[in-house]
């Protein structure tokens, strides 16, 4: 499974205005270039370590997880412990900056990183 996880900071960073995340993923989405999508307002927080606690509870099925958002050292800094302590191979793992971009240029970067 190829997954899609946007992380958007809860909807209110100013890095956030010039895009509208529910068409980024919605472009995946219809384009069939993932298996799912999610948005979640804030991976760095409480929740978000339970979220990917449930989410790679079966990680043998993920063939690669691109999480959209913050700088991707800061990404693997804040969620290198979870995946460790679950047993997830960070190299499927991919972490896409998308600050004070806009829709379409968030698109491209995300399909770089297909």
């Amino acid at each position: 499974m190829k997954d899609l996880i946007m992380c958007v900071c809860q909807g209110t960073c100013p890095s956030f205005q010039k895009m509208d995340p529910f068409e980024v993923v919605n472009h995946f989405r219809r384009n069939k270039k993932i298996d799912f999508a999610v948005i979640h307002p804030q991976l760095c927080a409480t929740d978000g370590d339970n979220f990917w606690k449930v989410l790679l509870s079966k990680n043998e099925d993920i063939d690669k997880v691109i999480v959209a958002g913050c700088d991707p050292v800061m990404q693997k800094k804040m969620f290198g412990w979870v995946f460790k302590e679950l047993g997830f191979n960070e190299s499927k793992f991919v972490g896409v900056e998308i600050r004070n971009m806009s829709t379409e240029e968030a698109i491209k970067a995300i399909e770089n990183a297909l």
